[in-house]
């Protein structure tokens, strides 16, 4: 049963959802510029392009390294996907700190992108690392605690199956002053994960021409499109779990949470399209300054509400 969760949920169904977010994005986000946008399958003809392609690999890379950060960073959102679908399908199949081992997974893609950057061997790959690194450092604190505040109010549970439970009887999180200041935070701190405007100082096209991935080419960096493109479901996914209640697959209910996922990846298209790009060390303050804060906040509220 596990594997074919793996297989057909964790893989096959995250990523054509999240090929189309990837879509919705673009689509969105071409229509802001007075443009007509991409058609619906070229996320997928994209990546198809690219697996056809030859991967070249530079002269002074680690070749280990470099071909294993894909794999490894694609194989990492393979996993979350798959606890968060079989903890949303059936809550009582989670385990104990399942809450934990997704957050520690979602890590893993941005140390793919670290490793595959600094293994290339390319001076603008390097500097795109150390971006990468150093926004990671600065995120995931506020993230942490803001994840907190579900935590908290589902009797300080850490399996998420009993967090979407208690939402089913209790409401969903987003109702209480807390768990809209800690939605805020993680919404901005998914932002940055996913390296979207105004946090794609790591790959910024126009600085440092793609950043860790320059060197990438061929199924190599299909992978990491792929990658990116699941993450573009997953991590709303694991949000909507969070605040939302999750997505129930039966009857009229599924309508309603295909809404609530369109509306998460809205607002985070809203957010790449009315802002300019910021400066690590900008984005470094703002995460471990105002959105800390925010974050303890939250926390406080939801131990106060206990």
């Amino acid at each position: 049963m596990y594997l074919a969760y793996l297989f057909i949920f964790g893989f096959l169904l995250t990523a054509s959802l999240g090929l189309l977010g990837s879509w919705i994005d673009r689509k969105v986000t071409a229509r802001v510029q007075y443009r007509v946008g991409p058609p619906l399958l070229q996320p997928l003809t994209d990546i198809i392009k690219l697996l056809g392609k030859e991967t070249l690999v530079p002269r002074g890379a680690s070749k280990a390294s470099f071909f294993l950060a894909p794999v490894m960073g694609l194989a990492s959102v393979i996993v979350v996907s798959t606890i968060l679908w079989l903890n949303n399908i059936n809550p009582s199949e989670g385990f104990l700190g399942d809450i934990i081992v997704v957050i520690y997974l979602l890590t893993i893609p941005s140390m793919s992108i670290i490793m595959g950057g600094f293994a290339s061997g390319n001076p603008y790959a390097s500097l795109g690392a150390s971006r990468e690194m150093k926004l990671v450092l600065s995120y995931e604190l506020p993230f942490v605690l803001a994840v907190l505040v579900p935590v908290i109010h589902a009797h300080f549970s850490i399996k998420l199956g009993e967090i979407v439970t208690f939402q089913a009887t209790n409401g969903i999180i987003m109702s209480h002053w807390s768990g809209v200041l800690a939605f805020i935070v993680v919404m901005l701190c998914v932002q940055a994960k996913l390296a979207l405007v105004p946090f794609d100082m790591p790959e910024a096209e126009t600085e440092i021409i793609g950043g860790p991935l320059i060197e990438y080419s061929g199924s190599a960096l299909a992978l990491y499109r792929l990658m990116k493109n699941m993450l573009l479901f997953t991590l709303p996914f694991f949000v909507i779990m969070l605040f939302m209640g999750g997505i129930v697959v039966n009857g009229v209910h599924l309508i309603y949470g295909i809404l609530k996922y369109i509306g998460v990846v809205a607002l985070i298209t809203v957010i790449r399209n009315t802002n300019p790009r910021v400066r690590i060390d900008q984005a470094i303050r703002f995460f471990w300054g105002p959105m800390t804060v925010i974050a303890v906040i939250a926390v406080a509220l939801a131990m106060v509400g206990k």
